[in-house]
Formats: structure tokens, C-alpha cells, sequence
């Protein structure tokens, strides 16, 4: 199995830059409404396996580790989805962008076009899974789901704003390494590989994903959470949102620009 070195890496993620810089607004909102749904039906998968474990009995938490670990282990598939089959996904362009950026091949109008239409894109995908195949469908209707997507949408709703902040610095630190390491990967396989594990560890650590809480905080609005869209934007969104861009763009984007751009740039 080959792979790309990092300094590869690099140089590939500035052509993917240049190349993306040149899609028209219209495609890049219907690749980002297609990330959005790719990552919601990961979501919806991992409620409909993970919280169809029965609850943990009286001081075993034996299922709710279970659990936590089926949530985690089906989630991947969506950014399987948008790495193979091809979305423009707002978290993994927070560092995608960087190196054509910093390397004077893009603009920063460029990089901001690109975020804006692929975060707008990825919202409306989410919410059409979240009401159209998750809420309109009843499949998350009955019990353990109702609960479940009712109380997930509380929890994320309740973080305190830099509680949120770092977890989506976390959440997108992974994200993007996911998406740096499928770059290197040649085949499908790989990318798979590259893929899989570090979402699961996001997931599973309990990190937060602006993109997946696009589906996660509104399908529990659907199905009667009490939580307003005031409370959704401002304790949950916005602070996701700011500390994926930091995690991307500067832990992964940025470090590994610097690392592993061109000696004759030093």
C-alpha cells in the first residue's frame, strides 16, 4: 500500500485548493448540501445502532460503554461518504484551504467563499436528512430513539460556550487530520483506513462537530425538545463552529503548512 509523505501532502492540498477555488457557487452549495446529508446519515446511523442498546442496569455501565462505542464505531461513514464519493464539508476545508492561502495560490476571498457556501450547503443537507428521513420518516419516534435524540440535543444545547469552544477545537483537530491522512492514502482502502479511526475518536471522546450538531440538535427539535433556535445558534453552533475553525485551520492546516512547505519558502 503506497502513501504520499507529508510534504506531499502538502503540495496535493494546495492543488486540491486551486482546484476547488475554480468551482462555481452553485456546484459548491450543492457539494456542501451533500456533505451535510453524508454526515447526517452518519449521525442517524449512529443513533439507530448506538442508543438501541438497552440502558445500563442499576450501577452497571457495562451497555452504556457499549453503547458509546457503537455510536462512535458507525459514524465515520459520512466523511467515508464525502471523502470517496466527493462534498465540499465546511470543518475539512478549515484546513484544506491553508496551504494554497499561505503559499499565495489562493486568496483569502477565495478561502471565505469556500467556507460560507460549503457552511451554508452543509446546514441545509443536515436539515433535510434531520426532518426529511429522520423526523417525517417516525424512524426516531418510538422508544429508545425519542429519548435519545431528544436527550442529545439538550446535552449539547447545556455546554457552557468555551466547553463547546474546546470541544470542537478537538472535534476538528481529528476531523481534519482524518482528511489529511485520506490525502495520503492512494486507494480507496487507505482511505477508508485514514478515515475511519480518527472520527470514531472524536466521536467517542465526545467532541464536538459543527456539521454532524447541524442534524443532531434540530432532529431533537423535531421530535419535541425544548430547546429554541436561539439556544441551538448561540450556546451550541457558534462556539462548535469558531473551535472547528481553530482546530483545523490552525492545528492541522497551518502547523503542517509550516512543517512541511518547500525549504526554498523557509
Amino acid at each position: 500500500m503506497t502513501f504520499k509523505s507529508p510534504p506531499q501532502v502538502v503540495e496535493s492540498m494546495t492543488a486540491v485548493c486551486t482546484a476547488k477555488v475554480r468551482f462555481p457557487l452553485r456546484k459548491l452549495l450543492v457539494l456542501g448540501f451533500l456533505a451535510g446529508a453524508y454526515v447526517a446519515l452518519g449521525g442517524f446511523l449512529a443513533i439507530i445502532i448506538g442508543k438501541a442498546v438497552p440502558p445500563a442496569a442499576a450501577g452497571d455501565v457495562t451497555y452504556d460503554g457499549l453503547s458509546q462505542l457503537l455510536f462512535a464505531a458507525v459514524f465515520p461513514v459520512g466523511l467515508v461518504l464525502v471523502v470517496v464519493a466527493g462534498a465540499e464539508l465546511f470543518t475539512g476545508n478549515t484546513a484544506i484551504m491553508i496551504p494554497a492561502v499561505l503559499n499565495g495560490q489562493a486568496r483569502f476571498g477565495d478561502l471565505l467563499k469556500n467556507w460560507v457556501s460549503s457552511y451554508v450547503g452543509n446546514f441545509a443537507g443536515a436539515l433535510f436528512v434531520a426532518y426529511v428521513l429522520a423526523y417525517l420518516t417516525g424512524l426516531c419516534g418510538g422508544e429508545p430513539y425519542l429519548s435519545a435524540v431528544r436527550g442529545i440535543a439538550l446535552a449539547k444545547t447545556d455546554l457552557s460556550f468555551m466547553s463547546a469552544f474546546w470541544r470542537g477545537v478537538g472535534c476538528n483537530w481529528l476531523v481534519c487530520l482524518a482528511v489529511w491522512m485520506a490525502c495520503a492514502a492512494e486507494d480507496v482502502a487507505g482511505k477508508i483506513l485514514a478515515v475511519w479511526f480518527p472520527i470514531m475518536a472524536f466521536v467517542g471522546l465526545g467532541f464536538e462537530h459543527s456539521v454532524a450538531n447541524m442534524f443532531f440538535i434540530p432532529v431533537g427539535m423535531f421530535y419535541g425538545a425544548e430547546v429554541g433556535v436561539g439556544r441551538f445558534l448561540a450556546k451550541n453552533l457558534l462556539p462548535v463552529t469558531l473551535g472547528n475553525i481553530v482546530g483545523g485551520a490552525l492545528f492541522v492546516g497551518l502547523l503542517y503548512w509550516w512543517l512541511f512547505r518547500k525549504p526554498a519558502d523557509d
